[in-house]
């Protein structure tokens, strides 16, 4: 399917890997140009490169996204930007009695504030192009939270409600803004896991996959190129009648109707 976007311009947070390098490397394929970031500048110089083998223009900026500095750096290096995606790692678990108001101000500064400032940055040039997509990388958990990721319940579930309601009045601009959220995929977050799990109980990695991923209907963990293929799907001329929607990519692990 031609997805109807190459040579469109596209900001993609966190890229250098993962989930992240999953969406950036789904949109090059579409013949988008890219701007990507990611905190180590080693690891994204190795994505940009990987990501210029699909014959688009990459500008990889070693930025901390979820800072004002950083933010100003990835926008500058933009003369227009037609498609966000939004991503940063979440706050740690914990138990809600650990929890004060400095865990959560940091919480919703990297998973609530930060995705908003971008959002709010980039609005005004889609809307004068009457054309734009917005994907924001949030967590299954916004439809079934865990308790010991209260800080990330609270900040996603945030950017959330926030969505939902500028989506929805920016859809009379050709904008079309959603999240998607994952569940767990073949990432070096899902091997920190299986390793600490493998660890507690004395079995072997591939047993705790083995066990983690019985856990889910589909029986296996996501790939980030089917995760960056939906991402890019979302991000394409086919998506704009879906607004202020959030996009469910777990194996079936939540088990919820809407």
């Amino acid at each position: 399917m031609d997805l109807g976007i190459k040579d469109k311009t596209a900001i993609v947070c966190a890229a250098s890997k993962g989930l992240g390098f999953g969406c950036a490397e789904g949109l090059a394929k579409a013949g988008v140009n890219l701007i990507i970031c990611a905190r180590t500048d080693g690891p994204l110089q190795e994505a940009a490169n990987k990501l210029r083998a699909h014959g688009v223009d990459v500008t990889a900026i070693a930025c901390d996204i979820t800072t004002d500095e950083g933010r100003a750096l990835v926008l500058d290096a933009a003369t227009h930007v037609d498609i966000l995606v939004t991503n940063a790692g979440g706050p740690p678990p914990g138990h809600w009695s650990d929890w004060e108001r400095d865990d959560f101000i940091k919480a919703m500064d990297a998973n609530m504030l930060a995705p908003i400032a971008l959002i709010k940055a980039v609005l005004p040039g889609m809307i004068d192009a009457k054309w734009g997509r917005i994907v924001n990388i949030t967590s299954l958990y916004v439809k079934g939270p865990s308790a010991n990721l209260g800080l990330s319940n609270t900040a996603r579930t945030g950017l959330t409600g926030y969505v939902a309601g500028t989506s929805r009045d920016v859809a009379k601009h050709g904008v079309a803004m959603n999240n998607l959220l994952p569940g767990i995929h073949a990432t070096d977050r899902a091997v920190s896991l299986d390793t600490g799990l493998a660890a507690a109980q004395n079995i072997t990695l591939a047993e705790a996959k083995t066990q983690r991923s019985a856990n889910i209907p589909a029986m296996r963990y996501g790939e980030p190129s089917e995760f960056g293929a939906t991402c890019a799907f979302m991000c394409s001329q086919h998506a704009g009648f879906m607004i202020g929607q959030n996009i469910l990519l777990d194996g079936g692990f939540i088990g919820c109707t809407i």
